[in-house]
């Protein structure tokens, strides 16, 4: 049995308005690796009738920057791209992390993860967001869920790092980004 494993998820709220690009000629299909990513999100998406999202390839690219940052320079910790400087944010973004397996025999091994157990641990905020209120459960995170399912965003790119430690780092970026303070997500 493992010692400990640990997740946590991450989400960024805006409060004023992002400057963001709007990405075309630029939708593929998914990376094996996060194969089942978009049309997890989307059939979060489509339970209240929002168009589907695509992947991209540029906020692949973008998310992918960000977790080698995370995970290179910044000891594999959850920080969103500030609002300034060299890896200024341009995007919605949600991040995931998780520990790595400790096992009482001292092996350290990276946890399983699929993208689309991503998505359902970001989906599963939903049981804390209030439609009405606009506002998540108190002590609750709901942010990736709302920027998920954010009305104006039609393309998505996801990135993993794996850190020293076997820990890992996700990072989803979205074009255009989602969660303004104040408006709902559709």
């Amino acid at each position: 049995m493992p010692k400990r494993l640990t997740l946590l998820a991450f989400t960024l709220f805006t409060s004023t308005i992002i400057s963001h690009d709007v990405l075309t000629n630029d939708v593929f299909a998914e990376p094996a690796k996060f194969s089942g990513l978009v049309a997890s999100h989307n059939k979060v998406r489509a339970k209240h009738g929002l168009s589907p999202l695509q992947w991209s390839n540029q906020l692949a690219g973008y998310a992918q920057q960000w977790a080698n940052e995370l995970s290179n320079n910044q000891n594999c910790a959850m920080l969103h791209r500030p609002n300034f400087g060299s890896f200024k944010q341009r995007f919605g973004e949600n991040l995931f992390w998780a520990s790595p397996e400790e096992w009482s025999d001292g092996i350290i091994k990276l946890q399983q993860f699929s993208a689309p157990d991503i998505v359902k641990a970001w989906a599963e905020e939903e049981n804390f967001y209030n439609y009405n209120t606009n506002q998540c459960q108190k002590g609750e995170d709901c942010g990736h869920y709302t920027q998920m399912v954010w009305r104006e965003s039609r393309n998505v790119g996801c990135a993993i790092a794996i850190c020293k430690n076997k820990a890992q780092i996700w990072a989803c970026n979205y074009d255009p980004p989602g969660n303004y303070i104040g408006e709902k997500p559709y």
